[in-house]
Parts: structure tokens; C-alpha cells; sequence
């Protein structure tokens, strides 16, 4: 599969339904999105995924945002773009990388986790207090964010 990941602007055509399908609050977005620099994974001309990182202290960066279009999902793109993800956080110097998801998010857990990160918290209740709307996923309801990282 021929793919290129580059770095996007943030009114690239297709950016807000991908980062819509990562966190549902556009409210939240707004609240990061601007100080992230956003990579896209492209099939052709055609915007597939995206992630969006963000240094949060000297050498910690995070990735806020991370999704790959739903037909487009299965076929390692979402492996490759945290595999971009870390090594560009090595790239800025940054000695630890970052990512949260939902307790409800099983298959992100299980790649997050393969990819090389080990869950380091949990923010109780963060989806509760910080989402107007119930969130479900996986038949499961998302209430708390599962904090993991990579030491890079």
C-alpha cells in the first residue's frame, strides 16, 4: 500500500472529520488544536488519517488527536502514524511521549500498547466531567482516560 505522510495545515480539506472522529467535542478540539503541528497519511490525493502532537513541557509532546478513516482502518495506518508521531517527537528532542484514550477504547488500548507504550494512569472520570454528552464505545461507557507513554 503506497502512502506519504506529511504535514498538514489546519484548514486541509477532511482535518475536522478526522479529528471529530477521535474526540467528538469540538469544543475540546478547539481548546489544543491550534498549538498542535498536524501530520496527515495520505492514499493517493486522498486524506485517510491524521495525528496531532503538542509539546507539552522542555522534552514531553503528546499526541493529541490521532484517527484513521473508518474504511480505511485494518490496514497498519494507524501503526504508521504513531510510528511517525515517535519519531518525530525524537526528532524535537523529547524524551517521553504521551497519549490518552478512553477506557472504552479497546482496540486504540491494543495498539497504543504493541506500538510500544505502557499505560502510566487514569484520569477518573475525566470523560464525565469534561464531556456534556455520554460517550459509548464498544458497548462500554467512557468515563475515564487511560494515560500511557513511550520513553523515547
Amino acid at each position: 500500500m503506497n502512502f506519504i505522510i506529511k504535514k498538514l495545515d489546519k484548514d486541509e480539506e477532511g482535518l475536522s472529520e478526522l479529528l471529530l472522529m477521535a474526540d467528538p467535542s469540538y469544543d475540546m478540539i478547539k481548546k489544543y488544536i491550534d498549538k498542535c503541528i498536524c501530520y496527515g497519511i495520505y492514499l493517493g490525493n486522498e486524506l485517510v488519517g491524521q495525528y496531532s502532537i503538542l509539546n507539552i513541557k522542555k522534552d514531553i509532546m503528546e499526541i493529541m488527536n490521532i484517527s484513521v478513516n473508518e474504511k480505511y482502518q485494518g490496514r497498519g495506518l494507524g501503526k504508521q502514524l504513531i510510528f511517525h508521531a515517535i519519531n518525530f517527537a525524537k526528532e524535537e528532542n523529547a524524551k517521553l511521549l504521551e497519549i490518552g484514550t478512553g477506557n472504552s477504547s479497546i482496540n486504540q488500548l491494543k495498539l497504543y500498547q504493541k506500538c510500544g507504550f505502557r499505560i502510566n494512569g487514569i484520569y477518573k472520570d475525566y470523560f464525565k466531567l469534561n464531556y456534556d454528552e455520554e460517550i459509548f464505545e464498544n458497548d462500554i461507557r467512557c468515563i475515564d482516560m487511560i494515560r500511557l507513554s513511550i520513553n523515547l
